[in-house]
């Protein structure tokens, strides 16, 4: 048909001239982008969300490995003695819940008896602030008013009837409390009992390659965890005893659960362990005699230093030795990511991470530097973690060599 193909050629100019520029067209990649963008962000919320509402859960799961890490040593040794693993398993969790009750039960009662020794002594403590005021400033105070809250019928005096009846209110919180420590122990003993079981179960989704470096971290960190188990108990163990001499000699009340007192608490609390535990001696001698509290002061702050100069390098040196900086920060990481049940396994992660990047990292001789020198100590004597590693040396893993 005449004039036909001119008028398909104008209709195709036409459209050509309104068609963007290659530059200017939103590229194919670009909406498929968006999409997994906005699903990644969608599952991002779905993690964060699940892992806050699992959180409680999580940390129990952390607490019972570390648990399991720190008692399959001891489990081990029962094995080899032909015990069956269930059977030794449950040996030494009553031994620890033993040794836990009577900790708890001698403290408690030490508590309780000095709280009423507290509330009966307040009164005479209040005249002698009244005296001793009056005496060196001349300033006439009254505390009638407060010494009526110790006497019979005052509030203090009554204190342990009102903490029963809000044994209701805090009745939630002791059966939440109970339950996750129930977990927890659940927990602790399927993975002893059942540990050989389920590192098959784990490796067998593996290959060799990642099943070696799955076993070898699996075996540093009860390498590490058991050897902070072990040399926290010895140290706890040495200032039991000492602190127990030192008390009955000093006259201070109740010596032997208040040196178990020391004992735990300054091995097993990191960072503030020392004074928590060296403060409630000295309260207990403060309230019994002050020259008494002296004397507790002198005897918790001596022995600090015998152990942290001492016995406490000698000790961890075949265990687990880490630098006390080390310790410190690990120790804030973990109250920040997970709070106290954080602050408590710092310590031993920090060790077994320390051991497993060390067993991958190769160490040089060190040049000659004045930077690596320790001035102010005989460079002889120094200690000998401080000397470069021979490089052809390798370490075994689970020697406990860091």
């Amino acid at each position: 048909m005449p004039g036909t193909g001119a008028t398909v050629a104008s209709e195709d100019r036409r459209r050509a001239e309104l068609r963007l520029p290659e530059r200017d067209r939103m590229p194919r990649w670009v909406p498929r982008a968006i999409g997994l963008a906005m699903a990644a962000v969608v599952g991002l919320a779905t993690a964060a969300w699940l892992l806050d509402k699992l959180r409680s859960l999580f940390v129990v799961l952390l607490v019972s490995l570390f648990l399991s890490f720190a008692m399959e040593p001891a489990v081990n040794w029962l094995a080899g003695k032909g015990w069956k693993r269930g059977l030794g398993t449950a040996a030494v969790f009553g031994l620890f819940a033993l040794l836990a009750a009577g900790f708890v039960v001698a403290m408690a009662s030490v508590l309780a008896d000095q709280i009423l020794k507290l509330i009966d002594a307040a009164p005479g403590y209040l005249v002698e602030i009244e005296r001793w005021v009056d005496e060196q400033f001349g300033i006439q105070i009254s505390t009638d008013d407060l010494r009526a809250q110790f006497t019979a019928g005052g509030s203090a005096a009554s204190l342990l009837g009102d903490v029963a009846g809000n044994l209701v209110s805090v009745g939630s919180t002791a059966v939440n409390v109970a339950v996750q420590m129930l977990t927890v122990v659940l927990f602790t003993f399927y993975l002893v009992a059942d540990g050989p079981r389920l590192r098959r179960l784990l490796c067998s989704a593996l290959n060799p390659s990642r099943q070696a470096a799955v076993l070898r971290g699996w075996e540093l960190a009860i390498d590490k965890t058991g050897g902070y188990i072990y040399s926290r108990t010895l140290l706890a163990v040495a200032a039991f005893l000492v602190h127990w001499a030192a008390f009955a000699i000093i006259g201070v009340p109740f010596p032997i659960p208040l040196a178990m007192w020391v004992g735990v608490l300054s091995q097993f609390v990191p960072v503030v362990g020392t004074y928590l535990a060296g403060l409630l001696p000295l309260l207990i001698a403060l309230l019994d005699e002050p020259i008494t509290a002296l004397w507790v002061a002198i005897v918790v702050l001596a022995y600090q230093q015998v152990e942290n100069y001492l016995l406490a390098p000698r000790v961890t040196a075949h265990t687990m030795n880490i630098h006390p900086a080390v310790a410190f920060g690990s120790v804030l990481v973990g109250a920040a990511l997970l709070g106290s049940a954080g602050a408590l396994l710092a310590v031993p992660a920090a060790a077994t991470i320390q051991a497993f990047v060390s067993t991958y990292i190769k160490r040089h001789e060190l040049i000659e530097s004045e930077l690596f020198e320790t001035h102010g100590a005989d460079p002889d004597e120094a200690d000998e973690s401080d000397e470069p590693a021979d490089p052809d040396e390798t370490v075994e893993p689970g020697s406990g060599q860091v």
